[in-house]
Formats: structure tokens, sequence, C-alpha cells
């Protein structure tokens, strides 16, 4: 029998990870050079698109879906998720930095 390919609809990390999409590379500086593809600035920036359990019950960790963050890209793992793979599960001692429009309230 042949086997049917199955498309991945959802992924869950599992333990203290997160399942990132990693923002578009700059094509451009901000003063509007174009950079060249060998020149190509490695962006670590991206949105959480998942969160495991974990994470998601630790109050310790201040993480949700959408956020914007700055990760370390040394342990990030790729997920063959899309022919364009942007996808990475990221462990959340990777997490180096999260976007915030305004400054949370228990500072």
């Amino acid at each position: 029998m042949a086997k049917k390919s199955q498309t991945l609809q959802y992924i869950e990390p599992i333990g203290g990870r997160v399942l990132v999409l990693k923002d578009e590379p700059k094509r451009e500086t901000k003063g509007g050079i174009a950079l060249p593809d060998a020149a190509e600035i490695p962006t670590i920036t991206g949105r959480i698109v998942t969160i495991s359990r974990q994470v998601a019950h630790d109050e310790d960790v201040p993480l949700r879906q959408y956020d914007k963050i700055l990760f370390h890209p040394k342990n990030a793992i790729p997920v063959d998720f899309e022919p364009d793979n942007k996808h990475f599960v990221v462990p959340i001692e990777d997490i180096v930095a999260v976007f915030r429009s305004e400054k949370p309230e228990d500072y």
C-alpha cells in the first residue's frame, strides 16, 4: 500500500521552547543603501507563532503568542514546514529580549 503524504497543519513545541517565524533579512540599510545577498546581515528577530504548554504556564517567562523577540540563532532548530522555511524551534534560554510597545506595570 502506498502511503499518503500528510501535510503538517500545526507544530507544538515541547518543553521550554517556542516556535518562531523568523523576520525577513534586511535588504537595505536605514540610509537606503542596497545590500547584496553575499553581505546579508543575519536577522535574529521573529514572531512567536506557538508556545509550548510549559512556557504558557510559567509565570516567570513573559512570552506570549505573536510577541516579537530577539533570539540567539545558535540553538534554533529549523523546521521543514514550508518550502521557503522560516520557522524555527527556539529554546527560551536563547530568547534575549521581547519587544513591547510599553513598559510592563511591575517595573
